[in-house]
């Protein structure tokens, strides 16, 4: 602690206990109590130099009704100072944590109601708890029987705090115990853990269903912390205590707490003590797969297949779970003599799996869950089992199909599914993720076919939601990139022309939407296309020869603004198949490349919203980096123009992405024009050709008006990029890194506007009243005094100062304990300004 913290620290102690002074904020409690937690020293004489610490909670305590904010920062600064086992002793002197944690404390008054006192109990004891004394004294007062019953606290806050409470307080009394040999015969839990274990046993056997589900969401946290990893032998005497009863739970199916089990057993199974593939371990986690519900056990399933040491017959079995439902689908879906499905052979009763699938209250959530879970298989990296990926596509595209009512299934079940799936939009999300999964797969070639005639009978259909037709868009490009692989290998150039044609036809249909989402998702997709196939001839043959390109440059002047945005998008990449190819364009190609510019220019500079504007910068610098705006006198005119636009822009990410164009073009010129990219040049050949060369180039473009000035931007992430494109600059033309004499500098005409604008820097003028046309001196076209400030100018002190948080004066614990001074004693609300 400061000497001027430990100054300001009585008043503030003082203040809090007075009654008479207005509650200060919950948030500068809060902080005050973060300071103290930081305060890392452990010995006694931070309460000793400090008085007031003890005085404060002594004060509280004599208090006949204390408000709860002030009990419970009492409560929680107590048990900080109380977490150091000689504070504790000297608060144990004072007789002060009895009066607090023991029994004669708040837990017996009326001041126990308020749940925020209950809360900072549980908090204050979970501090303390970091030594052995702390342990005992809690265990001798009473203070277990008070943590267990919080575990149902009707404040869901309360009853976690007290769950990971005891989780804590297990792993802490196991601490001394690791080194000891145990075998499951000769097994001495200490005093502690032995509470804890005991409460455990007795509360899975009881009658009483909330105290069951209470220690089995214990058991999940301790076998999912640290205490399953670090204390493997503990863990396995734990669960061997406790086995017989989770499988009584398992077979007991009316016993309610069955949806907790599946996620105990996936915390149990990543403990390393069962790694092996013997043991009765898995043979329950087996048991658990057939007895659980197909909801209750989908969770589990999909985390035994992401374990990488679970045995491979229960991985199967865990497959087999999630894939019930889609085989469901797919047999219901079959003429009856066909029963073509996914299984061989089912886990639990196939008939439950069909129940579900038949109410419509059970249908939509277990297709959405089961779904979901295998979108998160499929991004797997190393799946350990191998998907059944063409009977999965099959099924899918059965869903969709039941979804929008394409299809007549034949059986009875079929048509009951049909009814209850029809214009589900969820199923139909979650099926579209993952069909746009599977097109990684290199498996389903056989059904590409049908899968596009499914694809594009949504996109088609006008009872397609919008959101709906955003995901056929996105799994479609994913499928047409698989295509065009497909192609290329196959050389079925025929099939793939026939879909793009097909798709091109609904995507002009689309982009005349009068609902502005559709607009906006089918620009999204036409510049996902073009991104992955601009590529392939057939693609862009039918581009150039589809409407497209002229309703794309329509939709620059939408009236909605995430059209615009989304259409400048789009205009920018089918520009570089228009306009900037290598390759001449196919005859009666309507874009023009100085016609594009000027539109996309146009909108920089007068369009009303900020996401346009983004965008268009956005593209500019993405033809700039693809090399699209042709020699380096055309790229300069091209650079000067945009960012003399964009410096007087009020949106500051816009600002900031004419940063980003000028670094790309800095980094392109330096390439271009020195004779190795990335060497460094000395202090020797500043004066050579290529590099006046390069310094002229920067200042005809007017690139360090704009970069100064933006070191002053009020918005702080347009400085700080300012300063980086600055230091590589300075990097480049000054590779030793030593200033120029700022005395030498000031004597001369050009020094004297540097020395002021090393000033203008330091004080952080704003942006708009920065000079940019040579004020006082500075003459931001000048080679010579550019090259004068870059080597003059302290660019790395000025980064610090940038990157340090604009309140790291104010975070201060000083000038917090000066805020709460000011605060107290004043009438009306307080607000303090605790950072």
């Amino acid at each position: 602690m400061t000497r001027e913290c430990a100054v300001l620290l009585p008043g503030v102690c003082a203040a809090l206990a007075d009654p008479r002074q207005p509650g200060l904020d919950d948030t500068c409690l809060e902080k005050l109590l973060d300071w103290f937690r930081s305060l890392t020293d452990p010995t006694v004489e931070l309460v000793q130099d400090n008085p007031c610490l003890t005085e404060l909670i002594t004060s509280v305590l004599a208090l006949q009704d204390p408000s709860p904010s002030i009990l419970s920062f009492t409560l929680q600064l107590a048990g900080i100072l109380a977490s150091s086992e000689s504070r504790f002793q000297h608060l144990q002197q004072e007789k002060l944590l009895g009066r607090l944690f023991g029994r004669e404390g708040p837990r017996g008054g009326a001041a126990w109601e308020d749940a925020s006192v209950r809360s900072a109990w549980v908090k204050g004891v979970h501090s303390m708890v970091h030594h052995q004394p702390a342990l005992l004294f809690l265990c001798s007062t009473g203070g277990m029987d008070v943590i267990f019953t919080l575990q149902g606290d009707p404040s869901l806050f309360v009853a976690s705090a007290a769950s990971q409470l005891l989780v804590h307080m297990l792993t802490f009394s196991l601490e001394s115990e690791t080194s000891k040999a145990l075998s499951t015969k000769d097994c001495d839990w200490p005093a502690c853990a032995q509470m804890i274990v005991k409460h455990i046993q007795e509360s899975l056997q009881s009658c009483s269903a909330s105290r069951m589900e209470q220690s089995l969401k214990l058991l999940s946290s301790m076998f999912g912390s640290c205490f399953g990893s670090c204390y493997a032998a503990w863990t396995e005497v734990l669960w061997l205590e406790i086995a017989k009863q989770i499988e009584s739970f398992l077979l007991e199916e009316t016993v309610q707490a069955q949806p907790l089990l599946a996620n105990l057993l996936l915390n149990v199974a990543r403990s390393p003590v069962f790694c092996g593939t013997e043991g009765s371990f898995w043979a329950l986690v087996t048991s658990a797969l057939e007895h659980l519900t197909p909801v209750q056990a989908g969770p589990l399933a999909v985390g035994l297949l992401k374990l990488c040491k679970c045995p491979q017959d229960v991985r199967i079995q865990a497959l087999t779970v999630l894939l019930q439902p889609m085989d469901c689908i797919l047999r219901a879906a079959s003429q009856p003599l066909e029963c073509a499905g996914l299984l061989d052979e089912s886990v639990s009763d196939p008939g439950t799996v069909e129940s579900l699938l038949s109410s419509k209250t059970t249908c939509a959530g277990l297709l959405c869950q089961t779904l979901a879970h295998l979108e998160k298989l499929l991004s797997l990296r190393h799946l350990r089992v191998d998907l059944p990926c063409v009977s999965l596509l099959r099924s899918l595209m059965t869903i969709l199909q039941f979804c929008n009512g394409f299809l007549s299934p034949a059986s009875p079940l079929g048509s009951t599914i049909s009814r209850n799936l029809i214009n589900c939009f969820r199923v139909q999300k979650s099926a579209l993720d993952v069909l746009a999964a599977l097109s990684e797969e290199k498996d389903c070639d056989t059904l590409i076919g049908s899968l596009f005639d499914v694809l594009l009978a949504y996109l088609q259909s006008p009872n397609t939601s919008p959101t709906v037709l955003r995901k056929t868009f996105q799994a479609t490009s994913k499928w047409l990139v698989h295509l065009q692989e497909l192609s290329c290998s196959n050389s079925q150039w025929q099939q793939t022309e026939k879909i793009l044609e097909d798709v091109f036809v609904v995507l002009q249909k689309r982009l005349c939407s009068p609902c502005w989402e559709v607009r906006d998702s089918s620009l999204e997709f036409l510049t996902a296309m073009v991104k992955c196939l601009r590529g392939q001839k057939e693609f862009r043959q039918c581009l150039l020869s589809s409407e497209v390109l002229r309703l794309t440059e329509n939709l620059l002047e939408d009236p909605e603004s995430y059209v615009r945005a989304s259409a400048v998008t789009a205009v920018g990449h089918l520009a570089l198949i228009t306009c900037f190819a290598p390759e001449s364009p196919v005859t009666g190609n309507p874009y023009n490349k100085e016609s594009i510019v000027a539109k996309l220019q146009e909108i920089l500079s007068t369009d009303s919203e900020g996401f346009p504007r983004r965008a268009v910068i956005s593209i500019f610098t993405k033809w700039l980096r693809e090399g699209c705006t042709g020699q380096l006198e055309d790229t300069e005119q091209f650079v000067s123009r945009v960012i003399q636009t964009v410096e007087r822009d009020l949106d500051w990410e816009v600002r900031l992405g004419g940063l980003e164009l000028v670094e790309v073009f800095c980094s392109q010129s330096i390439c271009q024009l020195s004779q190795c990219p990335y060497a460094p040049v000395s202090s020797a050949v500043t004066g050579s050709s290529p590099e006046k060369e390069l310094l002229q180039v920067f200042c005809r473009a007017k690139l360090f008006g704009f970069l100064f000035g933006s070191l002053c931007d009020c918005d702080k992430p347009v400085g700080q990029r300012a300063c980086d494109v600055l230091v590589g600059l300075r990097g480049h033309f000054y590779p030793v890194s030593t200033l120029e004499n700022p005395q030498e500098i000031e004597d001369s005409p050009a020094g004297r506007g540097i020395a002021w604008l090393q000033r203008t820097l330091r004080q952080g003028s704003l942006a708009q009243n920065f000079p940019t046309d040579s004020g006082d001196g500075v003459d931001f076209q000048d080679p010579e005094s550019m090259m004068l400030a870059l080597g003059a100018i302290d660019l790395l002190e000025l980064h610090d100062e940038l990157n340090k948080s604009s309140d790291h004066v104010e975070e201060s614990p000083q000038s917090l304990l000066q805020d709460i001074l000011a605060t107290v004693g004043t009438i009306e609300d307080n607000e303090v300004d605790c950072y």
